[in-house]
């Protein structure tokens, strides 16, 4: 999977997602990911691309033009990726995934809040583009071109959407076959049912007086299965009982 992320600090971006998981997954080729200096597209001297705002109001806007361009430049080296040999032996049979439009992604408070769900599905991408806004945002008109998909990570305002991006990027290249090393870990996580996880312990048996559960030392799986199952019902129930609810009425 591909990760194309338009953004005014590249080296942040990077710095974050170079490291642990993600970065050996970028070694092992299961991922890629790129991050695009939208000020090399700016059409001035200066590499500017804010400018005020009509009508007035505090802030700079991210201009339309260098945010198009970048846009540009990346849709064609994935058009240029996906006609070579290697893209057509893995697609020869969908001949739809060819000439499939990339999804555009712009990290916005405004959008729709990022889930597990969202996760799951932006993982069946081959390429995605991740747009990251500055200072008061990015000029409307461009958005309504380019972007498919506006996601939030929560009601709150940043200074940017670059630590959105890498958290979309974490959290969907973890769904991508082979990042994780313990494939079934995935499947056992927080949301991955649409309740939290479980409580889990690890050795040794007593710690500050504290006893793991009997039932997690029995070897009896059913048991410790339903002993889990409750739990995450439980855990669910106290902490975020919105998503309790929604599991109950399923």
């Amino acid at each position: 999977m591909n990760f194309h992320i338009m953004t005014l600090f590249p080296e942040m971006v990077m710095q974050g997602l170079n490291t642990s998981i993600i970065g050996r997954a970028m070694d092992k080729g299961l991922i890629s990911i790129e991050a695009v200096n939208i000020r090399d597209y700016a059409f001035n001297k200066h590499n500017k691309v804010d400018d005020y705002i009509y009508g007035g109001g505090a802030g700079m806007l991210m201009q339309a033009e260098p945010v198009y361009l970048c846009y540009e430049a990346i849709e064609k080296r994935i058009e240029e990726n996906r006609s070579g040999p290697e893209f057509f032996t893995e697609n020869r049979n969908n001949d739809k995934d060819n000439n499939k439009k990339c999804r555009v992604v712009y990290l916005t408070p405004q959008g729709e809040v990022f889930t597990q769900k969202k996760a799951q599905e932006l993982a069946g991408e081959d390429d995605l583009i991740l747009l990251c806004g500055h200072y008061e945002g990015i000029d409307e008109r461009v958005l309504e071109e380019i972007v498919t998909d506006n996601i939030s990570i929560g009601d709150y305002v940043l200074t940017g959407g670059e630590l959105p991006a890498m958290i979309l990027v974490d959290a969907v290249s973890r769904l991508v076959p082979g990042v994780l090393n313990n494939e079934v870990s995935a499947e056992f996580e927080s949301f991955q049912d649409g309740l939290l996880e479980y409580p889990q312990y690890s050795r040794p048996e007593i710690w500050h007086d504290k006893r793991v559960p009997e039932v997690l030392l029995s070897g009896h799986h059913a048991n410790v299965e339903k002993w889990r199952h409750e739990k995450a019902l439980e855990r669910t129930r106290e902490r975020r009982p919105d998503l309790y609810d929604k599991f109950i009425a399923q």
